[in-house]
């Protein structure tokens, strides 16, 4: 079964005038992984894609999608594929590959149907492609990782790369996690933009209790949705994307615009956050 949910372009101008609930209807996605469905959200951000596929034993096919405009869905777009729950395979192409949790399989633009098997609870990213680059399973100790910050500051973490330059080939698409260590809860502080690309958030490894308190809006006009285990949030190229959370936790990231330069981002300053 799969159901897909269009999530149209909002200006900051109108963002700074939402309540709550307008908020979370433009940037909030919740509710995507559901046993026996994939659930889509397409976004007019950078046209992505993002979802999730929970096979729950049996097998799901992911093909057509009619807000993509093509016959498959893989026929102008590249996929993304990170398994957060139990291990499961993904067939694509005619192979069959073996994702772990915390793997992630890279789709080529016209690989075709993929078939979700398994256990496995899928996050699916797709971005829009004009080339097409080798299907390539990155497992976990495949990834880049980058050490940052402290405990002193609550915010020592580990950000794995997965689709990244230096690690495996992709059209337009970044993509990777970041996990945290015991007593640390910031993410991506401090905050900073990249106007040239749009960025979305998958928060997982919460407990049911737990919540991140994850941060928007033009740096002189924050807002703040609340987040629980395994909810996305959709983030504008002019907004800011941060957070904080009850706990210890792991966030996908991933992002998809002009370029593939991980480092090409304006960071704003503490004292100019309001």
């Amino acid at each position: 079964m799969l159901t897909v949910e269009t999530r149209y372009a909002v200006d900051p101008d109108t963002a700074k005038a939402l309540d709550t609930k307008g908020l979370r209807e433009h940037f909030h996605a919740s509710g995507l992984f559901q046993a026996g469905k994939i659930n889509l959200v397409y976004t007019h951000y950078d046209r992505l894609i993002l979802g999730g596929a929970v096979p729950a034993g049996g097998e799901l096919v992911l093909d057509r999608v009619k807000e993509a405009g093509t016959p498959s869905l893989l026929d102008r777009r590249e996929l993304g594929i990170l398994n957060v729950g139990e291990a499961g395979t993904v067939s694509v192409g005619g192979d069959t590959h073996q994702v772990g949790k915390g793997d992630v399989l890279y789709v080529g633009m016209g690989a075709g149907p993929v078939t979700f098997s398994g256990e496995g609870r899928f996050y699916i990213l797709s971005a829009p492609a004009h080339r097409t680059c080798p299907t390539r399973l990155i497992t976990v100790k495949d990834a880049r990782r980058v050490e940052l910050g402290s405990s002193e500051a609550a915010n020592e973490r580990v950000i794995l790369q997965f689709l990244h330059p230096e690690v495996a080939e992709s059209c337009q698409l970044l993509m990777g996690y970041t996990q945290f260590a015991p007593g640390s809860v910031w993410n991506t502080m401090p905050a900073h933009v990249h106007d040239r690309r749009m960025e979305a958030y998958l928060y997982f490894e919460l407990g049911p209790e737990q919540r991140v308190f994850h941060f928007m809006g033009k740096p002189e006009e924050t807002r703040h949705l609340v987040m629980a285990n395994e909810e996305a949030v959709i983030s504008p190229p002019w907004s800011i994307h941060c957070g904080a959370g009850t706990g210890a936790y792991t966030f996908c990231w991933a992002m998809a615009g002009d370029n593939v330069d991980f480092t090409d981002m304006d960071m704003i300053a503490m004292e100019e956050l309001r």
